[in-house]
């Protein structure tokens, strides 16, 4: 459905929406016999929620496409992700507050270990604590380039973002993150003539990069990743019709939010901070957006049994939640990160959705083999659940005559 259709369909009510995302929550099995991660886990609650929702599997970005975590977030909020596309650079400086002008280049920054031949060896650099990013961040600061203001600053992590501020710069530039260990980093590379200058300047940035990290093991070199510039898209509170409100502790999720007119609710990582935010602004807004990272991290990470105990920690929040009495609750995941894989995976998410108007389908577990048999089917499009949410809020208008 079109955002011109949908804002024609839609209808004013006082009901609220809660969208619970468990990052990275559908995975595959560690071995012959095992379940996943959220099938193996214990999880009373969300089982007893399931029983009484419709349930399924949504696709973020389409068949056999694994997606980043901005296109999979957007898809969940009705955004097509093949048609609205930006890059990590913009998200990660929003998701920080800063000030991000329309003409300025901003690209995401992995801190990372290269060795004596510059190959990769950890992409994530043992995953150095904020602070000592704060600290290789100001270092950084020292580079000077002919044109350009540069800006560097700590996201979380190891992760940082870069942003450079002059004329002519150009967002087409590839990745300098291999993506994988055992190689060099990419060079920047133009994607077309006006990027071309632009490319040539990133390239100079890197040189000076890794003589400034040289001797600062194991964060001894940046990856890049993302180049974009900020778009003029249509806002969520505007096409929905809603009061929104993210609640979520990682910039790059708080960045999404931002871009798509989302109210920023501040918050920690800690899951039971993020319900004392809920609970303190349950009057505020109609649509609340209350995002879990930790499970991903597990994921990536390879720690199996990691993410089971995590899926447990939210499972045992879900009635706090629920106390808050919201009209539709859906919780899903924004992607699968299989431990097995170590990485986002193009796998479907469960999903569920619950009201006093959903059919309930006999979906009795929530996890990926139960929810395929479910009422939202086994491949839904990810960007169906607003209009479901809304729909079962009662929010939307009769089409037609």
């Amino acid at each position: 459905m079109d955002f011109a259709r949908i804002q024609q369909l839609i209808h004013a009510a006082d009901t609220k929406i809660l969208l619970l995302v468990i990052d990275g929550l559908g995975g595959l099995p560690k071995g012959p016999g095992s379940g996943t991660a959220l099938e193996e886990a214990s999880t009373p609650n969300l089982n007893n929620l399931a029983a009484n929702s419709i349930c399924g599997l949504h696709q973020p970005a389409g068949a056999g496409i694994t997606p980043g975590s901005g296109p999979a977030h957007l898809a969940l909020f009705g955004y097509d992700p093949h048609h609205y596309q930006v890059g990590r650079g913009v998200l990660a400086a929003l998701g920080i507050d800063f000030d991000l002008k329309n003409k300025d280049l901003a690209v995401r920054a992995n801190f990372c270990t290269v060795d004596q031949n510059g190959q990769v060896v950890d992409r994530r650099a043992g995953r150095i604590e904020t602070a000592r990013s704060r600290e290789l961040c100001k270092k950084l600061r020292a580079i000077d380039l002919p044109g350009v203001e540069i800006f560097i600053e700590p996201v979380k992590e190891y992760r940082a973002v870069v942003v450079f501020r002059g004329q002519g710069l150009c967002d087409d530039i590839s990745d300098t993150d291999p993506q994988a260990v055992g190689q060099q980093p990419n060079a920047a590379k133009p994607g077309s003539a006006q990027a071309e200058e632009t490319s040539k300047l990133i390239n100079e940035f890197l040189k000076q990069v890794r003589g400034i990290l040289s001797d600062h093991h194991p964060a001894n070199m940046l990856l890049l990743r993302g180049f974009s510039q900020r778009p003029d898209w249509p806002r969520l509170p505007d096409i929905y019709g809603i009061r929104a409100a993210a609640i979520a502790g990682y910039p790059m999720y708080r960045g999404v939010s931002r871009l798509i007119g989302m109210k920023i609710l501040e918050t920690t990582d800690e899951l039971d901070q993020k319900l004392d935010t809920l609970e303190a602004h349950w009057d505020d807004f109609d649509f609340f957006f209350l995002h879990v990272k930790k499970s991903d991290s597990a994921g990536e990470d390879g720690d199996f049994d990691h993410k089971v105990e995590l899926i447990e920690e939210v499972d045992k929040t879900i009635p706090r939640m629920l106390d808050l009495g919201p009209d539709v609750t859906v919780v899903t995941g924004d992607h699968s990160t299989p431990a097995v894989l170590k990485s986002h995976s193009w796998h479907p998410v469960p999903v569920l959705l619950h009201s006093r108007y959903c059919r309930p389908d006999g979906v009795d577990r929530f996890g990926e083999r139960s929810c395929m048999g479910g009422g939202l089917g086994p491949r839904m499009p990810a960007t169906d659940l607003m209009p479901l949410a809304l729909a079962n809020a009662l929010r939307l208008k009769k089409f037609g005559a």
